[in-house]
């Protein structure tokens, strides 16, 4: 027998002839998509375009398994991948084979399939998983919320690592199939249009679809028992509320609230431009937070927002979310004007058509009734820091802001822009400067000095920056008095208390400052 001895050079070099290109320079994918704010939040090497997810959870226990099913393509040559999850996992398969996983850091699954992955391919990951939500800290904190009777989540920037594997960014939108099964009795509510219910030995499987992309820390879970009401708006929207049959004394001011919806999305079309999604509709359970989300198609609203009354301000708020935030979300989370300043300027906008008070007006009140030592001027609405993400300066200032440009553009140039700013972007992300962009351009004017002073300069501006009719050329204007004037002898404009009731919007608890 003759044997031919290869030299380990020569073994080395034709081994590299077999192996594919994509192996030799595979990678791993970052555990975090780049944010400044939350280094930690998202991955990279791949793009999640859908989210099966199917759910068992048990109100008692507060047990929940799932089978999490995510479509993706590879943007890389991966060796290995991150998915941001809490919960315990059995078992995990990438194309159909099982695939290893490891956990690190506070919401870190890493994944590694049995051989690399190319890039530009299609991707299909399927997580089996089981857990207690409400026993899982991250950073010493939780976004699920347990209830008398099930349980719920919702909130911001991010609660899907409670209970399902994502690429937990804005900046990675998805289309969700969410089905859940839980105990005959109990309800279990989602995002966009339920598909089908089913019943079998005992439990109850609800079907829910959205189907335009969404945000992960826009998909939402509610389990209960719910008083449910169903509508159709005048174009065949399905309109679906849902209230916990426990709210107590605020059940009547929540329902008055919300069961406008209808109303209130009709007339933001008007100034928004149509409504982006295939549902709407709102839900209330009986959580003892004060807080609300805009939780894409069905905001979720904390029952205290209606403890002293109605307050459909805060359902315009949530609802104009849907076109700032949800349908154009924040490319980075720095970017929360985006979605903040517009929802408040919508509060402001509804008080002027219901006859409480001129956004101007309540432009004046906020920036006259905060003097200039005021804290509150120190924030930069266009890039507040994670600490100061959800401060009322983002909302207010940011919300001045608005008033400021429609002033120094005029009414006309100033509606085409919230018309055209989220039918130009839908169903994408954007940064601040690509709406100060969108503003030049289509008022054909120069507007980076505007939004410098009133987003990125700490500091009270003057009030000339506001109102040009203020300005010291016209000091005995109408406008330059009521600027001028102190608080104590100013009128109040009469939404005023009803709007700032809603600043506890974002008063996520132990979030810190989320």
């Amino acid at each position: 027998m003759h044997r031919k001895v290869i030299a380990p050079s020569v073994l080395a070099a034709s081994l590299l002839l077999v192996i594919p290109a994509s192996a030799a320079s595979a990678g791993p994918g970052a555990p975090g998509i780049g944010d400044p704010y939350y280094p930690a939040s998202g991955n990279g090497g791949y793009d999640v375009s859908h989210y099966d997810l199917r759910l068992k959870y048990q109100p008692q226990t507060d047990l929940l398994e799932g089978t999490a099913t995510l479509l993706a393509t590879t943007t890389q040559d991966l060796s290995r991948f991150n998915l941001d999850f809490g919960l315990q996992v059995s078992e995990i398969r990438v194309n159909g084979v099982k695939a290893k996983y490891a956990t690190s850091g506070t919401q870190e699954l890493e994944v590694t399939p049995a051989k690399p992955l190319a890039r530009n391919t299609p991707l299909t990951v399927v997580v089996k998983y089981a857990g207690k939500p409400s026993e899982l800290k991250v950073d010493g904190w939780s976004a699920w919320q347990r209830t008398p009777d099930g349980g719920v989540a919702a909130q911001e920037p991010d609660s899907a690592v409670w209970w399902f594997p994502s690429n937990d960014h804005p900046l990675d939108k998805a289309t969700f199939d969410v089905s859940v099964n839980v105990p005959d009795g109990t309800q279990a509510i989602s995002n966009g249009v339920l598909q089908s219910q089913t019943s079998r030995l005992g439990w109850t499987r609800y079907n829910w679809r959205s189907n335009k992309p969404q945000a992960t820390y826009l998909a939402t879970l509610a389990v209960g028992k719910f008083d449910i009401t169903t509508d159709k708006t005048a174009s065949g929207l399905p309109i679906l509320n849902a209230y916990s049959k426990d709210l107590g004394d605020n059940a009547g001011a929540a329902r008055a609230s919300v069961e406008r919806t209808g109303e209130v999305a009709q007339w933001l079309e008007g100034v928004f431009g149509p409504y982006p999604f295939n549902a709407l509709g709102g839900y209330v359970p009986n959580v003892s937070a004060g807080y609300a989300l805009e939780t894409q198609t069905r905001p979720f609203y904390g029952p205290r927002q209606f403890q002293n009354g109605a307050n459909v301000s805060v359902v315009v708020h949530e609802l104009a979310h849907q076109w700032y935030g949800d349908s154009v979300s924040v490319d980075g989370w720095k970017d929360i004007w985006i979605n903040e300043g517009f929802a408040r300027y919508s509060q402001w906008l509804w008080s002027e058509k219901e006859g409480e008070g001129t956004a101007q007006e309540l432009a004046d009140w906020a920036y006259a009734t905060r003097p200039a030592e005021d804290p509150f001027w120190q924030v930069k609405p266009g890039d507040p820091g994670p600490e100061n993400q959800f401060h009322g300066a983002v909302y207010d200032r940011g919300g001045i802001a608005l008033q400021a440009l429609r002033n120094h553009i005029g009414d006309e140039k100033f509606f085409e822009i919230l018309k055209g700013w989220p039918t130009e972007r839908a169903y994408g992300n954007a940064k601040v400067a690509d709406f100060v962009s969108y503003a030049e351009r289509i008022s054909g004017r120069p507007l980076a000095p505007l939004f410098q002073t009133w987003l990125y300069t700490p500091g009270k501006p003057d009030a000339s920056a506001l109102n040009p009719a203020a300005s010291s050329s016209a000091a005995s204007s109408p406008a330059a008095r009521s600027l001028q004037a102190a608080p104590a002898t100013r009128t109040e404009p009469k939404s005023w208390k009803k709007i700032a009731e809603t600043n506890t919007i974002h008063e996520h608890g132990e979030h810190g400052g989320h």
